[in-house]
């Protein structure tokens, strides 16, 4: 359950620091939750937003995935009907404040535990839930719940530590338990931390994982949290897999998909055959190992008997692909003839062979036009390019797009320029 302790950190270090007067400059985007991955992911991208649309977010601390889903309903026109819940106030009024600044409506907030939602809750089309299920006593518990005020065609995002990429992490986290005192003002027991970690000795697993920084760069809100918090877990990919299961849910996908494909990491033909007789799941995992970078996972889930249906289809020639902030003509500018696509994570560089015609598909991918018009359009310029061949290639940039987490299909387009 979630302890006194718990709402007291969050209430005198809401996280993460945000100011609402910076909603005023930018929209702050990430996973879950945004728009086009979550269609993508959890409604085959089929999902009609122009009929109401109910969202949960469960512990939405000081509102990144609140306002982004907010801004992105509200600029789709979409009739939303959001509930927040966090159990801080400090850090609710901070997400409140977010939305009033940017005139969102139609987001009620609420001080809370997700433990404490009633059956009659939902049905929620869609939850949230960033964060928080490794902060509480009974992982398995929260996550019955919020599957209990699920629709049955409804999905969730869900982001929780991972194991191997927090290493250095739970070891520094034992040895202030040890050396400071628990009794002491918050602000003390940032200082004393702070004491700590500047004398670290080179050897120390946590100074020598470079992908682990927030008690040096995220104030002392990121390091209370990272290193003082009071209750706190982290999860290897089958850990994620078996808690979603005891809950009746499946994971459809993993973001970014690339970062769990061990065959982004390997190229040993031998190796390789030997990982395509693993199911997904478990080539994700070996991914893990490999790569040892995964400082969280975050994953869209459903119900398990949808788990083979609602993940958009790269062979649906009616769907249409949709850029994740970038523009088609920009992006296929740099894109060169047999050449690659591919992005560092944390370290880790992942590259995928780009098919011969994906530059003149990105430069048509404007939001409207769907797969199979694109197509049409390729294949009046070349008379030699047959549907099998072009949908081929498609498959083969949309998994490289997809994996790196760029290019999702939808079946709502984006609107038209005004005059």
């Amino acid at each position: 359950m979630t302890t006194d302790a718990v709402r007291a950190q969050y209430e005198a270090y809401p996280y993460p620091a945000r100011d609402p007067a910076d909603e005023a400059k930018r929209l702050i985007t990430g996973s879950p939750s945004h728009i086009l991955e979550l269609d993508h992911s959890v409604f085959a991208g089929r999902r009609d937003f122009s009929r109401p649309f109910r969202v949960l977010v469960a512990g939405g601390g000081t509102g990144d995935g609140t306002i982004m889903l907010a801004q992105q309903l509200a600029d789709a026109g979409c009739p939303a009907d959001m509930l927040y819940i966090d159990v801080s106030d400090a850090a609710r009024a901070i997400a409140e404040a977010r939305a009033k600044t940017r005139g969102l409506d139609g987001i009620r907030f609420a001080r809370g535990s997700l433990l404490d939602l009633p059956d009659d809750a939902g049905p929620f089309d869609y939850i949230d839930c960033c964060g928080v299920l490794h902060h509480l006593d009974d992982p398995a518990a929260g996550l019955r719940t919020l599957a209990r005020v699920l629709a049955d065609d409804g999905g969730m995002g869900l982001m929780v530590y991972g194991a191997l990429g927090r290493t250095g992490v739970y070891p520094a986290q034992t040895a202030l338990r040890m050396l400071a005192e628990e009794e002491d003002p918050p602000a003390d027991r940032v200082a004393f931390a702070r004491r700590l970690m500047e004398q670290l000795p080179p050897t120390n697993w946590l100074k020598c994982n470079p992908f682990v920084s927030d008690h040096l760069d995220a104030g002392d809100a990121g390091l209370f949290d990272l290193l003082l918090h009071s209750r706190d877990r982290a999860y290897t990919v089958p850990e994620v897999a078996e808690l979603a299961g005891a809950a009746g849910l499946a994971i459809t996908t993993f973001i970014e998909p690339a970062r769990y494909d061990p065959t982004r990491i390997l190229s040993d033909g031998v190796v390789l055959g030997r990982l395509g007789r693993l199911p997904w799941l478990e080539r994700c995992a070996v991914a893990e190992l490999l790569a040892g970078n995964l400082r969280k996972h975050i994953a869209y889930l459903v119900k398990a008997d949808r788990a083979g249906s609602a993940v958009a289809d790269p062979a649906d020639m009616d769907a249409i692909p949709r850029l994740r902030e970038m523009e088609g003509p920009e992006l296929a500018r740099r894109m060169q003839p047999g050449g690659t696509l591919g992005a560092t994570f944390d370290g880790l560089a992942v590259r995928y062979p780009l098919p011969p015609l994906a530059a003149a598909m990105v430069d048509r991918m404007d939001g409207r036009r769907t797969v199979g018009e694109i197509g049409a359009e390729l294949r009046a310029i070349d008379s030699g390019l047959d549907s099998d061949a072009f949908a081929r290639q498609f498959r083969q940039l949309h998994d490289a797009l997809n994996g790196l987490g760029h290019l999702f299909l939808s079946r709502t387009p984006v609107p038209k320029p005004g005059p």
